[in-house]
């Protein structure tokens, strides 16, 4: 009995790290409670003395649980990201109300969880345990099932479409968000004008939302008409696919991308992108203010 309360208290000592691990792992606060709990299973089961390094050995096997979670979601997107409060998650006590929420929305935190779901479970467990945790690439790999020149390869992968590495030169970079922007804060704003200078006469939007011919339009008029005045409040600019274009998702919930074609200083294409498959294809990095 006191080696299983002294054991119980080990894994006490651990439990805040090791949720901080399952939630940047997994996105969700849930899922990281379950995964955890599955980690004390497993060491109860386990002989303690035995294991040299217990917060190694903890970190590993969360580590490994979320890794099947992350792949028993066969390749569908998760229908929302929590979010939380770093490093202080400890009970359910600690799940921020709506309000909290909302104000987090605009944080780095949920910014990187949005692009983290764009990953493949391996790329990113080896990214979240690697960068954000420093465990070295030795220790990861048997975790993913990969060679260590392996895992550096999916860490290094995971870091550019993290960070949308794309050859992109400053100038253009800097253009396209300049007109990404013009788009976005006349559609707030409502200002029709605006909305259409920003847009190539024959601009084509494509929105998969639509059914049969509606889901293509074409026309700097017709699309303002959409727009003007309706934009999400929760809209932000972000690279898609290293080009510069828009993303939706309040509260870390993605509803839809807007992938931009720009021209000469107009949007020419804009593809609208609400279908989770086709969301989890793309690259995203969300673009700070």
């Amino acid at each position: 009995m006191n080696e299983q309360v002294e054991l119980a208290n080990t894994f006490g000592a651990h439990r805040n790290h090791l949720q901080a691990v399952a939630y940047r792992l997994l996105g969700s606060l849930s899922e990281a409670e379950d995964a955890v709990q599955e980690a004390w299973l497993r060491l109860s089961r386990a002989d303690g003395r035995a294991i040299e390094n217990m917060g190694g050995w903890l970190t590993t096997v969360v580590s490994r649980i979320c890794l099947d979670m992350l792949r028993s979601r066969k390749s569908r997107r998760e229908e929302s990201i929590e979010t939380h409060l770093p490093h202080t998650v400890t009970s359910q006590e600690n799940i921020i109300d709506p309000e909290q929420e909302a104000i987090l929305a605009d944080s780095v935190g949920i910014a990187l969880l949005v692009v983290l779901g764009n990953l493949n479970p391996a790329e990113r467990i080896t990214f979240v345990l690697h960068d954000v945790f420093s465990m070295p690439f030795t220790e990861i790999a048997p975790i993913v099932g990969k060679s260590e020149s392996a895992t550096r390869q999916l860490a290094s992968r995971a870091r550019r479409r993290i960070r949308g590495a794309k050859a992109m030169p400053e100038a253009d970079f800097d253009h396209q968000c300049d007109v990404a922007q013009a788009f976005l804060a006349a559609a707030h704003s409502g200002d029709f004008d605006s909305l259409v200078a920003a847009l190539d006469p024959d601009v084509i939007l494509r929105d998969d939302r639509q059914i049969g011919s509606a889901r293509v339009s074409r026309g700097a008029v017709a699309l303002a008409k959409q727009v003007s005045g309706r934009a999400h409040k929760a809209a932000q600019l972000a690279l898609v696919n290293g080009q510069v274009g828009i993303i939706v998702a309040p509260q870390g919930k993605l509803l839809y991308v807007l992938k931009f074609t720009m021209n000469h200083g107009k949007i020419t294409e804009v593809d609208l992108i609400s279908d989770p498959e086709r969301m989890s294809q793309l690259d995203l990095a969300v673009l700070g203010d």
